[in-house]
């Protein structure tokens, strides 16, 4: 025995790794560790016993049980990406900014920003991802939310199934429908009770979406059947589905929820009503905001009446209209505004003696509250989708007041063009910049379709040569040449081959400047040429290439300069 405890004292005690790696990372000069051997220095102590652990580890290591094999990835029907195409993706993916730092961008193309337009291209075609590019496919798409639907339309089946496979891109399997689960078809409807009964939440919401796009009676029906046990914020979901398809069948369901005690969810139902013109809500909220407003015939001309409603009684407020205004914001022009919004844009000309939308915009509105009636009408035309009441509230776009007669911000003045369509929209576009310049169209910018039709090109371009002749630097228009290169159309690459020479400087002129604007125009030019050559390499082999099929619209991520 007392042998034994001589060569237990004489050796160190064993230490567990954590114990070691604690004291490794503290200092034994710091942390008194329990092994330490008399007579030899604590590091070397603690290197010696951080060795003999570590063989111990490595040889007690018990063999895992075998996992599970995977399952093989699934096929992926669609054609293959052409070789040269493939080459360009790779690039793409690998590709980095090509700005320079100092507020100064350089002239090389950024290939990342070239990503969301080429992808969109891909999937127009129909092609397939390469196998080798979806890890880095999905590694993109993780770091940019604004790539991952078209990303995720590209890489296919096998995305999710890789997605499965590493917790990096679980993002993939939440942006897939249901979680990527194949839901059931319409026509199964044992199979669609059940999953509505028994699925996940995702899987509920990709259903519902789903049968609302081909069978909305029966998405409805079966939300109606559990509409009592759902929870508050899962009711207001569900709700929003109905968005889809939505019809004077879906009224009594809508009205219903008007009651719900969630006021979100009675918002919802009441914006979804107001939507349908022939909805009982919707003659409720036109005879509420036609007794506030009426045609004043006293005075010397015609002009508008405004009388907001004095109180916001329950009726109201089951209708959707929230009694507690934002802070600054007086009680009876929060309600006006509601009503004036929820109410069919189709009572008005009746209302006001017969007139157009046109001739009811340019009417005066008496006691200062034409900028709440008209903010109100904006609204109610975006909701409406009305294209008429859109037209005469944006104004001719020459006008000197670049707010337009109804129009009270640049963001509104957007949501009023993405009411019309394409042509008319770059159109108008066309003819803001030409009359106020670039100065305030950055956003309007933003709803114009891609690639710019030529008449709005054309005058992007002129608004930067004459910004270019007036001496500034380019930089204050950095975000509009950032989205010139991504929307413009490539074939304008050629006019703009006689910006690329350094102009002669002006005497008031930023010093450099024109140096400067000409790298920006090369920078632009490049980008271009890319874009057409991107272009080529993905149209099949026989065919002709028509308009490059790039983002539906151009909104881009930087603030405009």
């Amino acid at each position: 025995m007392k042998g034994t405890s001589t060569t237990r004292t004489a050796t160190a005690p064993a230490s567990s790794w954590e114990e070691l790696v604690t004291t490794a990372l503290l200092g034994t000069d710091r942390r008194r560790w329990a092994g330490a051997v008399p007579g030899r220095e604590a590091p070397l102590a603690l290197l010696d016993a951080a060795a003999l652990a570590t063989v111990r580890r490595r040889a007690g290591l018990r063999p895992a049980r075998a996992a599970r094999r995977p399952e093989p990835a699934p096929a992926d029907p669609r054609p293959a990406l052409p070789a040269a195409a493939g080459r360009r993706l790779a690039a793409l993916l690998a590709g980095r900014s090509g700005g320079a730092s100092g507020g100064r961008r350089g002239s090389a193309p950024d290939l990342m920003e070239l990503l969301p337009q080429w992808l969109a291209a891909a999937v127009a075609h129909g092609y397939a991802a390469p196998p080798q590019a979806l890890p880095a496919l999905l590694d993109a798409a993780r770091g940019r939310t604004d790539l991952r639907p078209a990303a995720l339309a590209f890489a296919g089946p096998r995305a999710l199934w890789l997605a499965r496979l590493n917790p990096d891109w679980r993002f993939a399997l939440r942006a897939a429908p249901g979680g990527g689960a194949a839901l059931p078809g319409p026509g199964d409807a044992e199979s669609v009770r059940r999953l509505w009964q028994e699925g996940l939440f995702a899987e509920r919401v990709a259903l519902l979406g789903a049968l609302r796009a081909h069978r909305p009676a029966l998405a409805r029906e079966l939300l109606a059947s559990t509409w009592p046990q759902e929870r508050a914020e899962d009711r207001l979901m569900f709700l929003d589905s109905l968005r889809t398809g939505l019809s004077a069948e879906d009224e009594p369901f809508l009205e219903q929820a008007l009651g719900d005690r969630s006021r979100n969810v009675r918002a919802t139902a009441a914006e979804l009503l107001s939507a349908l013109p022939d909805s009982a809500l919707a003659a409720r909220m036109a005879a509420r905001a036609a007794a506030c407003a009426a045609l004043d015939r006293t005075g010397p001309a015609p002009a508008i009446a405004v009388e907001p409603p004095l109180e916001c009684d329950s009726s109201m407020e089951r209708d959707g209209v929230v009694a507690t205004p934002p802070a600054g914001r007086g009680e009876r022009s929060w309600w006006l505004g509601q009503l004036v919004e929820a109410a069919p844009l189709g009572i008005w000309p009746e209302r006001l003696g017969g007139r157009t939308a046109r001739e009811i915009v340019a009417l005066p509105v008496a006691d200062g509250w034409q900028g709440e009636l008209h903010a109100a009408w904006c609204r109610a035309a975006v909701r409406q989708r009305n294209g008429a009441w859109s037209r005469a509230l944006l104004g001719s776009p020459s006008a000197p007041e670049a707010g337009g007669p109804g129009a009270v911000s640049l963001a509104e003045r957007a949501k009023l063009l993405a009411t019309l369509d394409p042509a008319e929209r770059a159109a108008w576009v066309a003819g803001f910049i030409a009359t106020h310049g670039l100065s305030e169209a950055f956003q309007l910018l933003g709803v114009c379709a891609v690639p710019w039709a030529p008449p709005l090109g054309r005058s992007v371009v002129d608004a930067l040569n004459i910004a270019r002749d007036a001496g500034s630097y380019p930089w204050s228009f950095s975000g509009v040449m950032g989205l010139a290169e991504r929307c413009l159309d490539p074939a304008e690459a050629a006019r703009l081959q006689a910006l690329l020479a350094i102009p002669d400087e002006r005497e008031d002129a930023a010093p450099g400047a024109g140096g400067y604007w000409a790298e920006a125009f090369q920078r632009l030019v490049t980008t271009l040429r890319l874009r057409a050559a991107m272009a080529d390499e993905l149209t099949p082999a026989g065919t002709t290439r028509g308009p490059c099929p790039d983002e539906p619209s151009a909104q881009p991520p930087e603030a405009a300069g």
